[in-house]
């Protein structure tokens, strides 16, 4: 469904402030009230010195942008949810070494709990660190576990709502009302989503029962969506939003029940549009009419949001409801900044200042205070100027309203308004076990950089009461540009490099429409029979190989003593050109080679990257003056890079665009010519490349294609006249061409190689599991497990690996394995029958050797063409049951006790594979030694292992992984180069000039 305010997601940073600021009603007469009235209420903080909760001390204590702040924060993260003591103690150490507790005792503070946790910290730090410190580790490690629960009651109100609702008495009972979070992290799997579920439905259910209670009266309940689906995200809607918006009927009624209000909870960005289809699928129900409890949080720094809040009025007095409306100010900011740099989007989904996002929160209140016919008004914030000016709007106009705050903080704020006539206020309060909330909260502090906060400024006794109280209307107009001048765009974050390749945001429903209809309508079939029906060299021969190498080499000689700048021009524009065309190519992507959506965009888009890159590697490395090496006075002395001759290039399969592209662009910029042989199941998307590369400027003597089987690479590299070959597939192809180039070459023939890998994953107990668990399934399934980088090995400690094998096993569950043209799938087809078959059979060997996890289902609807496999996961002993890599998303799992995690380092060597490695773990030291030890071209830590960026994350293995240099990095390039320096004697025709003409000093 497409909805009004999303037209504006991508706005124009100047045009959303701008409107924003002709929509605002912001005169003279109120910004100086609203001035003097939030410098009034720091005045009277400031005064008594209350300063806010013990969260609010804590974090002022602590900062997060010291060293003793972010370790005391990562401690918190983790240190809970640890259920081995030789973790717990190399995390409490890891910790302590990192800062400087010495001089954190909490000497000028005030405030009890961050000078016990200071001088803790300094005595504990000086334990482990002598030679007592064996005996002193379980001391330690209790007092660190109590100091962390100790922490978690400033986050967390209680452990149960029970817990909290006890808690919440004395709160109350100084005017307050509360509204209950009951979970932190989404779902993964059908079983947690349940447990949320019965969690919230309990939660309603106690809190009903209290509502007898004067000072429990009016609590309500946030609904945090992700909760109730594993699969709440727009591909996966038809499936996600039915039992999603059943759930929350359920719960609806019983708040009805209890004339309580359910507010939906704020998520990312991509998700606010199914949060809408949910929210108004209840708004619009008979049986909720009358009901004006229902409520929905409405993220300020949004471009859309004052869209947003104009769209629920409208649908409010369409269904004739009155509904709540929570505007925070958001809370994933850093996160959707780097998810829209990633995705190569035009704009980004935020306002990039942070004046902008408290314009926006005023424009918003504004418009939801104007409305209050149809909307009742809750305002989260902490912020001084900004209470100020709702207060001064809603006495105006004369409504009802509230502020909320967050459980310990900004009580020092509101405890000087809360006795006031106008003023409601209620606590917004997460419930749950500390060791899975407190992680969910630090992350939310750590990511938003809660020291930089409007309450840890109000305790910096240093700012002035005016620097507090700062106009943001003013502010915003005082700028010549609304977006913050570091902040670049997307597509320019790479500076004059080279522009970002262009994305496609599936998450949004207009984009998401017209790509899935672009690739049904496309007619595979007769376009590719067509396009190869009338090439010139359909299938090669011995005579079609020696006709293009001729070619070929004559093509050579010119294209090499081309200007570097003309090449770099030619291949740039090949880059622009593949954008332009880039649903064409998808389209192809998803019919001939099985992508899905995401993975066939993204690979588009990694072969305009390799364009742009590697064009501008070539500028600054193969100019015609080369590099002017130091020497003595009187010579000059320049190296130069020059082609080779003629490359051959063969690609695979798995990316029959992005790799058949990075290579033969390489080898073109470096001066070589190019006979590209692609693999034969990928024939088209190959050869309509090659046909824009030559429509780009490329000379078609330069770029030979030969369409073939494996048999017919054989013949051409073994041709006399190759000059290097960059190939990449398995390590038993690369061993025959090695032996080919060395028996038929009589020159020392370069060879680049990127094999496969028996790649692997240590995950230790300190790990977050949900995070675990979404990178194993990416690194694992992803792209049908057809990647080289593909996730193969998982080492999970055993202290915890009961519970990730469970997530795991939910998880698997959830994959949807259907025909790609659907924009649901989650795999797609393997690439061809023989490849399924081999699969089918390590499958068959496995479950002699390995004990089941779990297998997906395939789709029942999908035309499964021979080659629709299951994905699954095995539980094995050792990793030496693998005899060799298994090219396909069957998961592999390794139980490991901690202390063997360096045997675990050598088992993995020991496979002499080196591609990609990931590690999870909260541990920096540990982080540090396997980096040291493992052999492998890539370490990704605490993060997917597939998906490596051009230029960001240069990719390529070592040992039976491939020979480098890295695809995608600064020196891929020379590998295709050979080198000239010339020496010249430059006194040679009569004397040192430069030297004699210098002036006496």
């Amino acid at each position: 469904m497409l909805y009004s305010f999303s037209k504006f997601l991508y706005q124009d940073e100047d045009q959303a402030v701008n409107s924003l600021l002709d929509r605002l009603y912001w005169p003279d007469g109120l910004s100086e009230k609203v001035r003097r009235d939030a410098a009034a209420l720091v005045d009277k903080v400031r005064s008594d010195k209350s300063g806010g909760g013990q969260l609010e001390k804590f974090l002022q204590e602590f900062s997060l942008n010291t060293d003793e702040g972010l370790a005391m924060m990562c401690l918190a993260e983790a240190l809970l949810r640890i259920p081995d003591a030789p973790t717990a103690n190399e995390l409490i150490k890891d910790k302590l070494v990192a800062a400087n507790w010495l001089q954190k005792q909490g000497s000028g503070s005030k405030d009890w709990v961050a000078k016990a946790a200071g001088l803790g910290m300094a005595l504990s730090r000086k334990t482990l660190d002598s030679s007592l410190s064996k005996i002193g580790q379980p001391i330690i490690r209790e007092a660190m576990i109590r100091a962390m629960q100790m922490m978690g009651k400033q986050f967390v109100l209680g452990t149960s709502i029970e817990d909290a609702i006890s808690n919440a008495k004395a709160a109350t009972k100084d005017g307050y009302r509360m509204s209950y979070d009951m979970l932190g992290e989404g779902a993964r799997d059908a079983a947690t989503a349940e447990r949320y579920f019965e969690s919230y439905s309990h939660a309603i259910d106690t809190i009903s029962a209290c509502n007898g209670d004067d000072l429990l009266a009016n609590a309500g309940i946030s609904v945090k969506l992700s909760a109730l689906h594993p699969r709440y995200v727009y591909s996966q809607k038809e499936r996600a939003l039915p039992p999603i918006i059943e759930k929350l009927k359920i719960l609806c009624a019983k708040a009805v029940a209890s004339n309580m209000p359910l507010t939906i909870d704020a998520e990312e960005v991509h998700r606010l549009d199914l949060s809408i289809e949910v929210f108004d699928a209840l708004l619009s129900d008979p049986a909720f009419k009358g009901w004006d409890g229902l409520g929905l949080a409405v993220q300020a720094y949004q471009k859309r949001s004052i869209h947003l809040i104009d769209y629920i009025a409208h649908k409010a007095r369409e269904a004739e409801r009155k509904v709540q409306v929570r505007l925070v100010k958001g809370a994933y900011w850093d996160t959707e900044i780097k998810v829209a740099q990633m995705g190569g989007l035009t704009e980004y989904p935020v306002f990039t200042r942070k004046c902008n996002t408290d314009v926006s929160f005023l424009a918003c209140a504004q418009e939801m205070l104007a409305n209050n016919d149809v909307i009742y008004s809750m305002f989260a914030t902490h912020n001084v100027h900004t209470i100020a000016a709702v207060r001064n709007m809603a006495k105006e106009k004369g409504v009802d309203y509230e502020f909320q705050r967050l459980h310990g903080m900004g009580e020092g704020v509101y405890a000087h308004i809360i006795g006031d006539s106008d003023v409601k206020v209620s606590v917004y309060a997460p419930v749950g076990p500390h060791k899975d909330l407190l992680p969910y909260l630090v992350r939310r502090l750590l990511e938003n950089g809660a020291n930089s906060s409007f309450v840890n400024k109000l305790m910096d006794e240093s700012m002035g009461t005016q620097d507090l109280v700062k106009d943001p209307v003013k502010q915003v107009r005082d700028y010549d540009t609304h977006r913050h001048s570091k902040i670049s765009l997307p597509r320019d974050i790479f500076g004059r490099e080279r522009l970002n390749s262009l994305g496609v945001d599936l998450d949004d429903h207009t984009e998401a429409v017209r790509l899935t209809d672009y690739v049904r309508d496309f007619d595979f079939n007769m376009r590719a029979s067509s396009y190869l029906a009338g090439k010139a060299l359909k299938e090669v021969d011995e005579q079609h190989i020696g006709q293009a190498f001729s070619s070929a080499r004559h093509g050579f000689v010119k294209w090499n003593s081309t200007d570097v700048e003309e090449r770099a021009k030619i291949i740039e524009r090949c880059g622009d050109m593949l954008e332009h065309k880039m649903d064409e190519f998808i389209a192809i992507l998803i019919l001939e080679a099985g992508k899905t959506y995401a993975d066939a965009v993204d690979e588009v888009r990694e072969a305009v990257d390799f364009c742009r890159y590697y064009a501008h590697c070539a500028r600054k490395d193969f100019a015609k003056a080369g590099m002017v090496m130091p020497g003595y006075t009187g010579e000059s002395n320049r190296l130069t890079l020059h082609g080779r001759g003629v490359f051959v290039c063969i690609s695979p399969w798995n990316f029959p665009l992005a790799i058949f592209t990075g290579q033969i662009v390489a080898a073109l910029l470096a001066g070589n010519a190019v006979i590209a042989k692609p693999a034969s199941q990928t024939r088209y998307v190959a050869s309509y490349m090659v046909d824009l590369m030559l429509r780009a400027g490329v000379p078609k003597d330069v770029l030979h294609l030969l369409l073939g089987n494996g048999s017919y690479g054989g013949k051409i590299v073994a041709d006399k006249r190759v000059a290097g070959v960059v190939f990449t597939g398995s390590t038993t192809t690369a061993k025959r061409i090695q032996t080919a180039l060395n028996e038929n070459n009589d020159a020392i023939v370069p060879f680049i190689a990127e094999t496969g890998g028996q790649n692997a994953m240590i995950v230790d107990s300190s790990a977050l599991p949900e995070q675990v668990i979404d990178d194993v399934v990416h690194s694992a399934f992803g792209s049908a497990g057809q990647r080289c980088s593909a996730l193969r090995v998982l080492y999970v400690q055993d202290d915890v690996a009961d519970g990730i094998i469970q997530l795991l096993e939910g998880a698997i569950a959830e994959l949807k394995v259907c025909d790609p043209v659907d924009l649901s799938a989650d795999i797609g087809y393997i690439i061809d029958e023989s490849a399924k078959e081999t699969l089918d059979k390590h499958i068959a060997y496995i479950e002699q050797h390995g004990k089941l996890i779990a297998k997906a289902k395939l789709d029942k609807n999908s035309s499964d063409n021979g080659r629709m496999f299951a994905p699954a996961a095995y539980e094995i002993d050792d990793v030496s049951v693998l005899k060799e890599e298994v090219f396909g998303p069957v998961l592999h799992v390794v139980r490991f006790k901690g202390p063997e995690l360096g045997d675990m380092l050598d088992q993995i060597n020991s496979t002499g594979y080196g591609l990609t490695f990931g590690l999870h773990s909260r541990i920096q030291s540990r982080s540090e030694r396997v980096h040291k030890v493992i052999n492998a071209g890539n370490i990704y830590v605490n993060r997917s292992m597939t998906g490596a960026i051009v230029g960001v994350q240069p990719f390529g293995g070592m040992g039976l992984s491939g020979t480098g240099p890295k695809a995608g990095g600064p020196h891929y390039l020379h590998a295709f180069a050979v080198e000239k320096h010339v020496s010249i004697d430059t006194t040679a025709s009569g004397g040192n000039a430069s030297l004699v003409s210098l002036d006496d000093e």
